[in-house]
Formats: C-alpha cells, sequence, structure tokens
C-alpha cells in the first residue's frame, strides 16, 4: 500500500521524530505506485507555488515553507521555523527507491 502524507511541523519531514503521526494533516492511499506519484507530483506542483522555499530528500520526502511562518515554542522560548513535508510510504515505511 502506497501513502502520501502531508504533515505540519516545526521539524523537516525526513525526520520523523516520535509522535510525527500526530501533525498528519491528510494522508491518501493508492494501490498502484503510478496513482500515488500522480498524486504527490500534484501536491508538490501546488506547493511549489504556495511556498517559497523548498528541499527534497530522494523520492520519499519533500520539505516546503516560508521564512516567516513561525510558531512560537513555550518550552524552547523561542519562534520555530514550520515546515510542510511530504512523505511517501510503501507499507508504512518512506519509500527508498522503485
Amino acid at each position: 500500500m502506497h501513502e502520501i502524507v502531508y504533515i505540519r511541523a516545526d521539524y523537516e519531514p525526513w525526520w520523523m521524530f516520535e509522535g510525527w503521526e500526530e501533525k498528519v494533516i491528510s494522508r491518501q492511499e493508492f494501490i498502484k505506485a503510478e496513482d500515488a506519484r500522480l498524486y504527490l507530483n500534484e501536491l508538490m506542483e501546488k506547493f511549489t507555488w504556495q511556498f517559497s522555499e523548498h528541499e527534497q530528500r530522494g523520492v520519499a520526502f519533500a520539505s516546503y515553507w516560508n521564512e516567516e511562518e513561525t510558531e512560537y515554542c513555550e518550552k524552547c522560548e523561542e519562534d520555530l521555523q514550520i515546515f510542510h513535508g511530504l512523505i511517501w510510504l510503501l507499507n508504512g515505511k518512506p519509500l527508498i527507491s522503485f
């Protein structure tokens, strides 16, 4: 099963820190890899227009952000950058290659 997951967090999606699932905004499941790729490409195109910065790590991870989008962390006592991350999972694990 292929999944495309969108998270919003104060870290890039490739870190997948404990509890990352709590940051999920949406997830879409696909049986075919090609359908997952098409959906991911649509999201990536949309996010490229919406956010001024981005970085991709392999096939599995893409991160988008605007420098001015931050949230105050009381525990840290500072503003943290907010990242919009896309993760491609295959059977619950990041897709490393085809």
